[in-house]
This record gives structure tokens, sequence and C-alpha cells, in this order.
């Protein structure tokens, strides 16, 4: 039988041979945690290298990421499909083995982790998505959601500050199906962590309500796996395992500095390294006696064939939930969702009513929530503002089958929760806050882009309309920025029916985050006719328009339409062609076909006036040097929001005003 250590030990030739190899990358944590990893891999994580997206897997996260070449090594080595020629080619273009883990490019790899922090933000979300889903679906006898989450993070995860905020939610939620392992090795790029890491991490966690094993070995097996039977046997609460190791270990002159962390160890070092761990192997070469201590395969084929067996006899006993766990796991909406919604939507245009755009997405909720199971929404301590409760929201505090999460004051770790329950599968999670603490979640906003996952945010209040709070609480920049976030799709909507129609549309984007940018204040609700109707899910279309190629085209979002339909009203009273486009996702407006977006904007109509109570500058791709905007270049002030109008210009006057000018 070959030796743990001898196996761990293939896990630190691989890491160092590929950063070598690169000549970039981070060896210290690879062949730090690799003992870690081999007890962990080979004799508790349940998976599946031929099939990676296996349901009833248990979910492994790297949190600290740059140490990749761990989780590279592990998939390689267990039987993934992840070829010696990929570990070779680390982080070069192309490769499936990029500097840091990237959901979507190599099997087994469960979610996007480079900024620090992210990966236990994600592991939450995916052990809140496991409790909730087993609640939902479990029945007596038959538990085909029985999965855990398993979690490396490292000193640097510990300091971000959004580790704090996931891991009290975690402790407050009580999630004993996750575990966490924590890297103690006293170490980042700046050197030996004392120095500005002093915290006494077992009794902050303590503190959130986790079980903490303390004083774990991290170089010896036994003491690895004594640390995670303590854990499995405490399911009330997410156990933290405190591994103390060297990093680089195996290194004779650069193990436990940082020397070790973020660099190549050289190649005379690696040969130092390969006559301490007693490896006589060439780089990249790997002993088939090693493979076949590693190969998961068969292992996890019966695993799943196991569970494959338990299905089918919950198929048996309960077959419309086993069809609906299928379409929810497979990510599929209902097979009457677009009629139901459609139709929702139509009835909302024949029905006008002037109400704030937030209001108008809580009875989109109430609409839709009941054909969509699969909503897990939440909000960062702001519901009643928000309006994302409806009337069938249920909280997890109050029953795990629940659909609603009181997240508390945590808007970045909110965010990455809700990353990690939309990889995780299941579910459509829908989060809220402020738009302008957008600015808290940004991080965690932009890796869901980055991934290209599902994941619905919601932003009220969301200009100068707030008012009284002042410029601390209302957004200017913020909508530019989430525009131009690739694979984001963003909607401003003008009333109810282009908010029914943008929570239509984020929910069928499986591709992509969506935002739900929200008004606090009332807004009229337009006429429109069945093909306006139809258009606006493009993104942008013709609102208000008269016989002709327009003399001035104004585009509008949000509550700023209003102004413009109300310009529009006075000029083509007076003669003059006026066309009102009303663009509530500029982003999926610049994907529809060229002959649309000319037929809307067209190209000969260079006089063009874009109102938005946002930051101006964003619009010059609309209107061209030759057009004029009226939006924002700097900051708000606090009065009450109707003021605020007036003083930066959001007035029905002011948009004739400059449209006169754009037709003189």
């Amino acid at each position: 039988m070959t030796p743990r250590k001898t196996l761990a030990n293939a896990i630190r030739a691989l890491s160092m041979d590929a950063v070598q190899k690169a000549k970039s990358g981070h060896p210290g944590a690879p062949m730090g945690m690799a003992d870690i990893a081999e007890v962990l891999w080979r004799d508790y994580l349940q998976h599946n290298p031929s099939n990676p997206k296996w349901a009833g897997r248990d979910r492994f996260v790297l949190s600290n990421g740059h140490g990749s070449m761990l989780l590279y090594s592990l998939l390689h080595l267990t039987g993934y499909n992840l070829p010696m020629s990929e570990l070779q080619n680390f982080r070069q273009l192309h490769s499936k083995t990029p500097g840091h883990p990237e959901y979507g490019y190599t099997d087994g790899v469960e979610t996007t982790t480079g900024p620090l922090g992210q990966g236990i933000a994600n592991a939450v979300g995916m052990a809140i998505a496991e409790r909730t889903l087993a609640a939902q679906f479990n029945r007596a006898g038959h538990d085909i959601v029985d999965h855990h989450t398993y979690v490396f993070m490292g000193d640097g995860c510990m300091m971000e500050g959004i580790s704090h905020e996931v891991c009290s939610l975690a402790g407050t939620m009580k999630l004993g199906k996750l575990t966490a392992f924590y890297d103690d090795n006293g170490i980042s790029i700046d050197g030996h962590v004392e120095g500005w890491f002093s915290d006494d991490t077992a009794k902050r966690f303590e503190a959130y309500g986790w079980h903490v094993v303390r004083g774990v070995d991290g170089h010896d097996s036994e003491a690895i796996k004594a640390a995670i039977e303590q854990a499995k046997a405490v399911t009330d609460r997410p156990s933290l395992l405190m591994c103390k190791t060297v990093i680089g270990f195996g290194s004779p002159n650069k193990a436990g500095s940082h020397d070790a962390h973020g660099a190549p160890l050289g190649d005379a070092e690696v040969a130092a390294t390969r006559k301490q761990l007693d490896w006589n192997e060439a780089p990249f070469v790997i002993p088939q006696e090693i493979y076949d201590a590693w190969d998961a395969k068969s292992a996890g084929a019966a695993r799943e064939a196991a569970w494959n067996e338990k299905f089918a006899a919950y198929e048996k006993a309960y077959p419309e939930l086993a069809t609906e766990f299928k379409r929810r796991i497979e990510g599929r909406l209902p097979a009457d969702w677009r009629q139901q919604s459609q139709a929702y939507i139509e009835k909302l245009q024949a029905n006008p009513a002037s109400i704030a755009s937030r209001k108008a997405s809580q009875n989109a909720l109430e609409a839709f929530g009941p054909l969509l199971p699969e909503f897990l929404g939440g909000s960062a301590d702001l519901a009643p503002s928000n309006l994302t409760i409806w009337s069938k929201s249920v909280s997890l505090g109050d029953n795990q089958a629940g659909n609603y999460i009181h997240y508390g004051v945590r808007e970045f770790g909110m965010t990455a929760i809700a990353n990690g329950i939309a990889v995780h599968g299941g579910f459509i999670p829908y989060t809220a806050t402020f738009l302008m603490f957008v600015e808290y979640a940004r991080n965690a906003v932009r890796m869901a882009a980055l991934m290209k996952i599902r994941s619905i945010y919601v932003y009220t209040h969301d200009s100068i309309g707030l008012g009284e709070d002042g410029p601390t609480h209302q957004p200017v920049e913020q909508l530019a920025s989430l525009r131009l976030t690739p694979n984001m799709r963003t909607w401003r909507p003008c009333d109810q029916v282009e908010s029914a129609v943008a929570w239509q549309q984020a929910i069928e984007h499986a591709h992509g985050p969506s935002t739900l940018v929200l008004s606090r204040q009332n807004l009229a609700q337009q006429q429109r006719t069945p093909q306006q109707l139809a258009d606006i899910a493009r993104g942008g279309y013709i609102l208000k328009d008269t016989d002709g190629t327009p003399e001035l085209i104004i585009i509008a979002t949000g509550s700023e339409v209003a102004l413009a339909v109300t310009a529009w009203e006075k000029l083509s009273g007076e003669g003059r062609k006026v066309r009102v486009v009303s663009l509530p996702s500029p982003e999926v407006f610049d994907l529809q076909d060229a002959a649309y977006r000319e037929a809307v904007l067209p190209k000969a109509v260079s006089a063009r006036l874009a109102v938005e109570a946002g930051i101006a500058d964003y619009w010059y791709k609309y209107v061209g040097l030759n057009g004029a905007i009226i939006g924002m270049t700097g900051f708000g002030e606090s009065a009450p929001a109707e003021e605020l109008f007036k003083l930066f210009g959001f007035t029905a006057e002011n948009v004739l005003d400059k449209a006169r000018t754009l037709l003189a």
C-alpha cells in the first residue's frame, strides 16, 4: 500500500513543477495543504470524476484560490477530464488550468475563487442551498439531498471583511454540513502575519456559533481524520478545523517562509525539494501505483449508482416531486412559465396604475413567485424598503423549507452567498439593497458576471429621487458601472409594465446576472400598442413617435421617461417630428440585430437628447458629440426629491428647453 505521505507528495510535485514551468504561481499553499487534501478527497469526499455535475456530490471550494494547483492536482489524480498536458500548460492561454479556478472552464471546479473570502462566502451559499433543497424535497426514508460542503481557506480569507459577514450568518443559520479547513500557516505575501493579524480566530468562530476543532496537525493524516470525524459528528453547527501547516512543506530552504507563497521555488530548490520528499520522478511523471491509489472513478460511479437507486425509489413513491426536482436541478423553467408571465404583463398594460417601480417589482413577485418555487430571495436588512417580501415568503429562520433569507446588513456577503446558491443549482436567487450599496457588493456582482450565472439583483432607490438621505445614499455613477460590466444585464423600468418585463427577462436569462434598478417614487404608466409591449423585452423601443423621419430623438429611462413624454406632447402639438425612445436595458438593446437598432435609433438623426438621473457621460454612446444629455455631473444633495430634480434639471421644462435648442 502506498504511504499517505507519498500520495500527498504527488500533489506537491505536480504543484511545484507546474508553477516552475509557468514561471508564475503559488506553490506554497498546495504544498502545505497536500496532506489535508489527501485525507479529505480520498476518505470523505463524495464525488464522481466521470460525472462532475452529479446532483448528489459533495461540494468542494478552494477559497484560497491562488493555490489553484492544489485543486488541479486533485482533479487530475482522481480521474477528472484534466490530462497532464493541461497541468503542463498551467496559467497559459486557453488552458483548463488558469491562474485561479474558473467556473465553467474545468470539470470539477464548483465556483470561481480569486478574490479572497468569496470562496467561503460561496460555500455558505452552497450549504444553504443544500439544506433548503433537502427540506423542500426529502421525505421520510428518502433523503435524496444529503451532501456536505467543504472549503479550504487561508489567512487572507480570514482577514477579508467578507469572511466576517458570511461566517457570522452561517453560525446563526447553524449550517451543520459546512466544514471549513483553515490553513493556519502564519504567512501571507508580506511575511509573517503576526504583525498585522493577531486575532484569536478560534474564539472568533466560537462567538459566531461555530464548532471549532483546535490544534489540528495539518501534516498528520490521523489527526486530520480525527478532526473531520469530530466535525461530522456535530450536525447543528458549521465546523472550523484549525489546521497548523507549514507553507511550502518539503522545500528545505523556503518552507515556512513567504518566499514559498507566490513565486516559483526555482530550479535548484525544486531539485532540493524532490530530494527532501524522496520523490525521484521526473517533472510531471506520476507512477502508476500512485494513480491507482488516487483514482476515484470506480468508487465515484458506485456512489452515484447507489444514489440513483435511492432516487428511483423516491421517484416511484413521489413521482411529481421527482419530476420537479429534476427540472430545478437542470435549471429549466416551468413549461407554462412564458404563457403565464406574458399574460400577467398584458393584464398590467390593460389596467394602468401609477406606482413606484419597487412596488411594481413586489407585485411581479406576487405574480411570478407561485410559478417559481425555485425562487430564493433576500434583502440586506431593507425588505420593507426594497419590497422583496411577498405574501408567500417564508423565512429560512422560521422554516428550513422556506424561500426567503434575512441577510442582515451584509451587502457583500449576501451577494457572494447568492452566487454560491446559484452555482449549487436548484434555485434562482435574488437579493436586494439600495442601488447606492452596490458599492459594498460590487466585487461579488462582478464575480457573478464573470461566471455567467443567473443571479438577480434588486436595487431600489435608484437616483437623487431618494431625497433627504443625501448624497451618501443617492446613486449617481452606479448605473453606468453596472451597464459597463460584461455579461450583466441592467434594467431601469419606467412603469409597472416595464418592471414586470424586467423580472421576466431576468428570470429567463440563464447565462448571466441581471440587475433591476427601481424607483422609490411613483411612476406614471405609459400607453402602448401590442407591438410596443412586445418590444420592451428588446431593451429599447419607440414609445412615442410622429409620422416621417424624426427631427429629434429623446432617449430616457426610469422616472425620466415621463419627462420625455411630456416634452413630446408639447413639441408634437407644435408640429415638430419628435420620437421618444424608452431604453430600460441598453445592454439588451445593443444585442438586437442591426436592422432593429437602426429602426429605433436611425443614424441619420443626429439631434438626440438623453435624459437620465445618473452620470451623464454614459450616454454619449447614444447621442454622439452633437447630442445633448440631461444627467448628473457630480453628486447629489440632501433635500426633498422634487427640489433636487428641479435643481439638477430633471424637469419637463428643462427637457423641453434642451429639445428646442437641438431642434433649432
